[in-house]
Parts: structure tokens; sequence; C-alpha cells
């Protein structure tokens, strides 16, 4: 069992958090235990196809016997959604003996497997070849796995954070906490992360607590390390849904909602366009499609960009989901 004491400061500074590169390092553990993740199967088939065998024994290494995850590859995030580069960045700055000690906590107690072996020859030079290979697989990884996926992703978790928001504001800490997950108990000021192989406690000291939920987790995933500061990986709400195919709409349901103008304009701005060329295509006035292009941009579905004296309008990320789905793609 894993415990963090959290004081009044620590809970005053809780704090939930997006973090491209836990679920990344979380979606390896999909990738080594498929019989854990049965949700994430055809995710994992498709992925393992993708991927460049020569990189998987180097991915491969990085879960441990035991599914550990070396805490130097899952930095506890500084703000609430930082970029992968962000997180990368941290990750390259790590140094050498702390990448040695987490790697080898990570495979505790069998050696590490001999894609790490760098990692085990005297000198910093190795370790630190070793660190920037790593970062730069994981960035292909993250292209090849995750990136086609984010949008989705991030949509899941930001649904978990808005829900567990409101259970904080309504039941306080005891009613966040202890919900997260049956592992997790909260008492007196401690929470226990109960099943887990590590058995340490860790006091909050006034760092906070970093709540991170992840679509790839299948329990509570605390750091190895009991001198890193609270920090918490969790499974998030509506991880169900995330695969699930969306239904597409009718045709007819988006000119309802829109009218036909709007609709219509959201169709020609596949291609960023200026007013006047969708004035002319329309054959209407300039200021006909602006007044619609106001209400367009207002509510998000479209974006500008200035190009010399013009402005370009093209349809939004929601704007192509709605348009482009099936039955209604038409031009």
């Amino acid at each position: 069992m894993i415990s963090f004491r959290l004081g009044a400061d620590d809970l005053a500074d809780t704090r939930f958090a997006i973090s491209p590169l836990s679920q990344l390092m979380e979606s390896l553990r999909v990738l080594r235990a498929p019989a854990l993740h049965l949700l994430h199967r055809d995710w994992r088939r498709r992925v393992l196809a993708a991927l460049d065998p020569a990189d998987l024994p180097l991915l491969s290494a990085l879960v441990g016997p035991a599914l550990a995850l070396p805490d130097f590859l899952t930095p506890r995030p500084t703000g609430y959604a930082p970029t992968l580069d962000e997180e990368l960045t941290v990750v390259r700055a790590t140094p050498p003996q702390v990448v040695r000690g987490d790697l080898r906590a990570a495979h505790a107690p069998r050696p590490l497997p001999g894609a790490l072996r760098r990692a085990t020859a005297p000198g910093d030079g190795p370790v630190l070849e070793l660190l920037d290979a790593l970062c730069s697989l994981l960035h292909r990884y993250w292209q090849t796995a995750l990136l086609p996926h984010w949008p989705r992703i991030r949509l899941v978790l930001e649904a978990d954070i808005t829900h567990r928001a409101g259970l904080l504001a309504t039941g306080g800490a005891g009613a966040l906490l202890s919900g997260l997950h049956p592992n997790l108990g909260w008492r007196n000021g401690v929470l226990t992360v109960d099943r887990m192989i590590g058995r340490h406690a860790v006091d909050g000291a006034g760092r906070g607590l970093r709540l991170v939920p992840s679509v790839f987790a299948h329990k509570p995933a605390p750091p190895i390390s009991a001198d890193a500061p609270p920090m918490l990986a969790y499974p998030g709400r509506g991880t169900a849904t995330l695969w699930e195919p969306e239904p597409a709409p009718d045709a007819d349901a988006l000119t309802a909602l829109l009218g036909a103008p709007r609709t219509t304009l959201l169709r020609l701005l596949a291609e960023p366009l200026p007013t006047v060329e969708l004035a002319r295509r329309l054959g209407v006035t300039p200021s006909a499609v602006s007044q619609h292009l106001r209400v367009l941009d207002a509510t998000g579905l479209v974006t500008r960009a200035r190009d010399g004296r013009r402005v370009l309008y093209r349809r939004s990320t929601l704007a192509e989901r709605l348009v482009t789905r099936r039955g209604d793609a038409g031009g």
C-alpha cells in the first residue's frame, strides 16, 4: 500500500492535469498486457501493425515486469494541459543518475533488459544517448499511436475532470478522492492506494496533489519513488465510449439547426476563402456573408486567419465533424 498524507495546503493545491506523456506511457501497458485492457484490443492491433518493428524492443522495455513505469517518463505536470513537446523537454533534462535509478526501480528485482543496457554503462554519455533515443522514440510512437485519436481522448479526459470538479464542489475532498477508484481510500487526511507492489508513505509537505485521468489506466498509478511529490494517474470515466463509432447525423438536421445559408457556407469553407469570394459563389452581397460569418465565428464553427489585407475563413474542427459525416458531405 502507498499512502499520501495531505495537509490543508496540499488539499488547497489539488489540481487536475491532462498529460499527453502520461497517456502515452499508460498506453505502453496496453501493448504489454492486453488481457487487462480488452476495451483497447482493436486499437492495440492497429498500433502494432503500424509501428516500426525495430522500435518495439525499446518501447516494451519501458514497462517493467510488474507493469511499473519509470517515474522520469511520467513527470508531474506543471500546468493543466502541457503539450507532449513540453513534457519531453522536461524528460530530456533528467539527470543521468535519476534515469538509471528510475529504470532500475521499474524493473526491480530483475536486471534491466538488453534494450536498456546503455543505462548500465559507466559515465553519463551512454545514459544521455539513451535519453535522447527515448525521447525521439516516444515522439514517433505518439505520432503513430495517439495523435490521430487525441481530440477524442482529450474530450473524454475533460469530461472526467468536469465530473470530478463537481464532486469536489458538492462533496468536498473526501467525495472526490474516495470516488476516484475502489482501490483508493481517504481517512484522517491520508489518501491510501491499495493493491500496490510498493509500500511507503509520502508526506505532501505543502507540495499539493496532481490528479491525472487516463483512458489507458486500469487502476490508480502513483509514482514509484517515495521522494516524488504526490501525483496519481487514475482511470478516467467514460473510457468505454472512446472507441464507439460516432453516429452520423441527418443532413437535414444540420440545416434545421443552422439554417440553409450557414450550412451552405460551412460546406464551401473546406478551403480558406475570403468574404468577397464567398459572396461571389453564393450570389449575395459581402455584407450578407459577413453577418453569417460573425455568427459562425462566435459559435466556434469557423476560424479566421489574415492573409495580407484579406481575412480568410475556414470551417473549424467541430464544423468539419458536422459537415463531413455520412449524408452531409455535399457541396
